[in-house]
């Protein structure tokens, strides 16, 4: 028969249970992490809502009423600040406002900070390694005063290297300000780059991921900066998002497509792999004309302050001659500024530009960026890359489906998967661009092509890479030489190292001060093991300890081994590792450590010197670097 009452809940065992759970986190280190992450993803979220509103008022106070123009932006982006444009459009007023916008943005950068020059992202790379993650307070000030004049009076140039490094840069402060360690300073950083990436083009996830890979040129990975990095997007990223109305504020950057992609033909793969060929080469001619010209205009007898401006009017000359030659298309000035206006066209009706027009616009953009940001405008590559990218995979798309149309339904689909696979070739940073790209478009039905395409963007694309602060790999990092030291000797054991001959002295308690003087000037032996009856070790002594007594020859007779000897002995067996001797070193400033017997600690084997253990590290890192490099 059942139990009429009910059974009543054993609550001792539950408590029991939930301390036990409670006592397996760390939840001091978990709640530090989850607290600075918030605060790091509340500046970052704010800082992308200030530099947006700062953009946007740029444009409705500069280029809007003076020139006549307003960039087209994509589908998902909201004007707060309404820009009313003149009614007719002026090419010259637009150069001139473009060159006082150089002018304003050099004048900001070079007079307060130096280090915001240029596309953000590669000095917030800089500083994780180099720098034990030190960005001066007031960098995020300037750059996002200087990055909205610069991409509001029309510069080429993208958002997220500026709230990158405002991200970043509030992370080192708050670090800083809280007298954190490097290592802590360092991941606080990378969570506001991450955070400022999510938070800008709405892609949390994509935004912790970019944190953590984008530091390496390699496929390496900053795991401990996930973690972080996540939570600060993810707050970002809510933060940004609050500030726009419901009828974009769910809505992914560039919208959803009106029907959803589905990559299911196999044989798509083909043009597919063309299309990753030649992304590789724009990458390519992309890197190499964006350093070009920044190493052309440094050799330029012009003050610092000067050359934005310089820059900036050549590109607004190049794109107004666009424009002009190609009968007054307004897609060609998709050059200048984001250029997010063609690229959501490219995304969505590519055919309504064509192939010529998208070709051109993608080779004219690598240069006006590069004019724009490589002169020492403040402005991000990646937003350039994109539209790059997604205008070459628009074009190769419409080629391929008059080519093979029951293969290609769909260039913009290709599209889509260029932006990925170009930026993913030129950062070395696939990962998270997949991602991005996924989440800035509304769906992950390319995921197959997008990896397909990036992966091979990535393993073409190495011998070039658009941020050159990047390392290789965590080895190569500045920022984890002591972590390596440690891997390397914890990989090392002593019974690998040690001296095991049997040529050493080894002194009898019973032995007088005199004996061992004389014992001394007959070896060149620094430490000596006493050992008794049973030949055990009992303690050890060095010569420096014998010469206190040399002066005192009344104690030649009456001193002993034992009176010399320190009987703590601090030893060492076969089985340790090399990183557990190196703390035995520095723990009692010693140069050599017996050996001994992990069974018998009075039987001695052996000796373990400190120049030994180095030179044994010194060839184990000889020996990865050089297996990297035949990998490579």
């Amino acid at each position: 028969m059942a139990n009429p009452w009910p059974v009543r809940p054993n609550w001792s065992a539950r408590v029991r249970s939930l301390k036990r759970f409670l006592n397996t986190l760390d939840l001091k280190s978990s709640g530090k992490w989850t607290l600075l992450s918030v605060l790091v993803g509340i500046i970052a979220g704010t800082g992308g809502i200030l530099f947006q509103l700062a953009s946007q008022a740029v444009v409705a106070y500069t280029i809007a009423p003076m020139a006549g123009y307003v960039p087209p932006e994509a589908r998902g982006e909201h004007a707060t600040i309404d820009a009313h444009p003149n009614e007719t459009f002026s090419p010259l007023l637009l150069v001139a406002v473009m060159t006082a916008g150089g002018l304003a943005s050099g004048w900001l950068v070079y007079t307060f900070a130096p280090e915001a020059e240029g596309h953000g992202t590669d000095a917030a790379i800089d500083a994780f390694h180099n720098k034990r993650g030190m960005i001066r307070w007031h960098v995020p000030i300037v750059k996002t005063l200087a990055s909205a004049i610069t991409l509001g009076t029309g510069g080429s140039g993208g958002r997220e290297g500026p709230i990158a490094q405002i991200g970043a840069s509030f992370g080192s402060f708050l670090a800083t300000k809280l007298n954190l360690s490097s290592r802590d300073r360092r991941i606080l950083l990378a969570a506001g780059m991450g955070a400022g990436v999510g938070s800008i083009f709405r892609a949390p996830l994509a935004g912790a991921l970019f944190a953590a890979e984008i530091l390496y040129s390699d496929s390496d990975f900053e795991a401990e900066v996930f973690i972080p990095a996540a939570t600060a997007s993810i707050i970002g990223y809510s933060v940004y998002t609050m500030s726009l109305p419901e009828s974009v504020r769910y809505l992914p950057l560039f919208g959803k497509p009106e029907t959803p992609f589905i990559a299911g033909n196999p044989w798509e793969l083909l043009p597919y792999a063309v299309l990753a060929v030649l992304l590789v080469i724009v990458g390519a001619i992309y890197i190499k004309t964006f350093y070009g010209v920044h190493k052309l205009f440094a050799k330029l007898p012009f003050p610092k302050t000067v050359r934005p401006a310089l820059g900036a009017a050549m590109a607004g000359g190049l794109g107004v001659g666009l424009f002009y030659a190609m009968s007054q298309n307004p897609h060609a000035l998709a050059v200048l500024s984001t250029g997010y206006g063609v690229l959501q066209t490219a995304l969505t009706h590519p055919a309504s530009i064509g192939i010529s027009v998208l070709l051109v616009v993608a080779f004219v953009k690598i240069l006006t960026t590069s004019l724009t940001i490589s002169s020492g405008g403040s402005g991000g590559v990646f937003g350039p890359s994109m539209v790059i990218g997604g205008c070459v995979g628009s074009a190769v798309g419409l080629f391929f489906q008059q080519l093979w149309p029951s293969v290609v339904p769909r260039p913009e689909a290709f599209g889509i998967v260029g932006m990925a696979g170009f930026f993913a070739g030129c950062a070395h940073a696939p990962f998270s661009t997949i991602i991005m790209v996924s989440e800035m478009t509304g769906g992950y039905g390319l995921l197959l092509p997008t990896m397909w395409v990036s992966t091979l963007t990535f393993l073409m694309g190495r011998p070039w890479k658009l941020y050159t602060k990047q390392v290789p790999s965590r080895l190569e990092s500045p920022a984890h030489r002591g972590d390596f030291l440690v891997d390397v000797l914890e990989g090392i054991k002593v019974s690998d190292v040690y001296d095991k001959t049997s040529n050493y002295t080894l002194i009898p308690e019973s032995a007088t001060l005199d004996q061992i003087v004389h014992m001394l000037a007959e070896t060149r032996q620094h430490y000596f093991p006493v050992v008794n009856g049973e030949k055990k070790l009992i303690g050890i002594f060095s010569a420096d300890d014998v010469r206190t007594y040399l002066y005192d020859e009344t104690l030649w007779k009456l001193a002993n081994a034992r009176d010399l000897m320190n009987g703590n002995v601090v030893a060492v067996t076969p089985d340790d590792d090399l990183n557990t001797a190196m703390r035995c070193f520095t723990a009692i400033a010693i140069d050599e450590l017996p050996v001994v017997d992990a069974a018998d600690r009075g039987k001695l084997l052996g000796t373990l010197r400190h120049k030994e253990t180095i030179s044994a590290y010194n060839r184990r890192l000889m020996e990865f670097k050089k297996a990297a490099a035949d990998h490579e």
